[in-house]
């Protein structure tokens, strides 16, 4: 019983700066999910604005994490995972939470934001196996393969437009319900899993 406290605490001491920022990012992709569903719960238009408002939030937290990392040159492979699980909730789950949140709820939008969720996971685990490969000798990752996943913030935001301004205009396909706006996250996915694009990395 006693080790258990002991082997807490050691693993605390094996978290760096920068790793703290990494949960911070986390931490605003579980919040923006936990406001999502409040909205649906109480219909309080405050509560899916300050999701939303969580997204560029956790964009900060990964932005300067990696800036203290490379300060402090404390890079390690328990931070690059912990970044990447990170930013799966930040920018995969929580904005496709947020977009069933508002009303892309039918049998296709659930579809499609599955896509996009999936789409990020993928990039994010590609970019692990393959950050090596890419490397300079300095050991620089030179270019991002398909787009970043806080890029999702971009979908996000349109929506939120949306939103605001009662732009949900739903269609039909063979009488599947769907909504036009879909069509930015099937993008911003497609792209984030894409091989040809290359981003170069700052």
């Amino acid at each position: 019983m006693t080790g258990a406290p002991r082997r807490h605490f050691s693993m605390l001491r094996e978290f760096h700066l920068a790793d703290f920022l990494t949960i911070g990012n986390g931490c605003c992709g579980v919040g923006a999910v936990f406001h999502a569903m409040r909205f649906v719960g109480e219909r309080d238009e405050r509560q899916i604005y300050f999701a939303a408002l969580l997204v560029p939030l956790a964009i900060v937290f990964d932005f300067l994490d990696g800036r203290i990392a490379r300060w402090r040159h404390t890079h390690s492979a328990m931070g690059r995972e912990l970044d990447s699980l990170a930013d799966v909730i930040s920018f995969g789950v929580a904005p496709a939470a947020i977009a069933f949140a508002v009303g892309l709820n039918t049998v296709i939008d659930q579809i499609v934001l599955m896509y996009f969720a999936v789409c990020g996971l993928s990039r994010l685990a590609r970019y692990n196996v393959t950050a090596e490969s890419l490397a300079t000798p300095s050991g620089a990752v030179r270019y991002f393969e398909g787009t970043p996943i806080p890029t999702s913030v971009i979908p996000l935001g349109l929506l939120m437009l949306a939103f605001h301004n009662g732009w949900f205009f739903p269609r039909y396909i063979m009488g599947w319900r769907f909504h036009l706006i879909d069509g930015l996250f099937l993008l911003s996915g497609s792209l984030m899993i894409s091989k040809t694009v290359h981003v170069p990395k700052p």
